[in-house]
């Protein structure tokens, strides 16, 4: 069959997809699902008595009859963000020429492997200063990346990460060694720390 380069890569993730669902499908069986019922009904609670919390939802729900674990009610709670402080936005401002991120993303391999992409970016300029990749992370290989892309003291005084357990004792007690101070994201916060295009991967790979 003679196709086109974007015809293969379509056939790969689709197949990389369709591997990855099956090996992380959920097992038949389990708790039944709470009634739609008693969903609408703790969201409307919430929304009514902003002060309630989990607890006392789930003790208003016993008095009605309904029997739901404590759990079950906190899961069922809409979520309420408070908007950033005003103290991290002056942070950021203050010393964002001297803070950097780090963060690991995937990459599929044609064999269905999984790959981890380190990745060192400074915040002023959105500018990858080191990568690296490896099939197995540990907080010793990314105490090394960090030694590598800083050489020579040119650490910087900050550095951001999220609260993965990559980052374990050895990692931490390099990043101290070199002076840098860290700085870690809310627990659970959404998305990713950085997310870099594939123009300043190749930027940086160039550096």
């Amino acid at each position: 069959m003679i196709v086109t380069p974007s015809t293969v890569l379509r056939w790969q993730r689709r197949r990389f997809r369709a591997y990855w669902t099956r090996l992380s499908a959920r097992p038949t069986g389990g708790r039944s699902p709470v009634n739609p019922q008693i969903k609408a009904l703790v969201t409307r609670m919430a929304a009514a008595n902003p002060l309630w919390g989990a607890p006392r939802i789930h003790g208003e729900l016993r008095k009605l009859g309904i029997d739901v674990a404590e759990r079950t009610v906190s899961r069922l709670m809409p979520k309420r963000r408070s908007p950033p402080s005003q103290t991290w936005r002056t942070f950021l401002t203050n010393h964002v020429r001297d803070l950097v991120s780090i963060d690991f993303f995937t990459v599929p391999t044609a064999r269905l492997r999984v790959l981890f992409v380190f990745v060192v970016l400074a915040h002023d300029r959105r500018r990858v200063l080191h990568f690296n990749v490896t099939e197995h992370p540990t907080a010793a290989w990314a105490a090394q990346q960090i030694v590598d892309a800083f050489p020579n003291d040119s650490a910087p005084a900050y550095l951001l990460r999220d609260r993965d357990q990559v980052y374990g004792q050895q990692f931490r007690h390099r990043v101290t060694g070199m002076g840098i101070d860290e700085v870690l994201t809310a627990p659970r916060s959404p998305g990713r720390i950085l997310l870099p295009s594939a123009s300043s991967v190749r930027s940086g790979a160039s550096v």
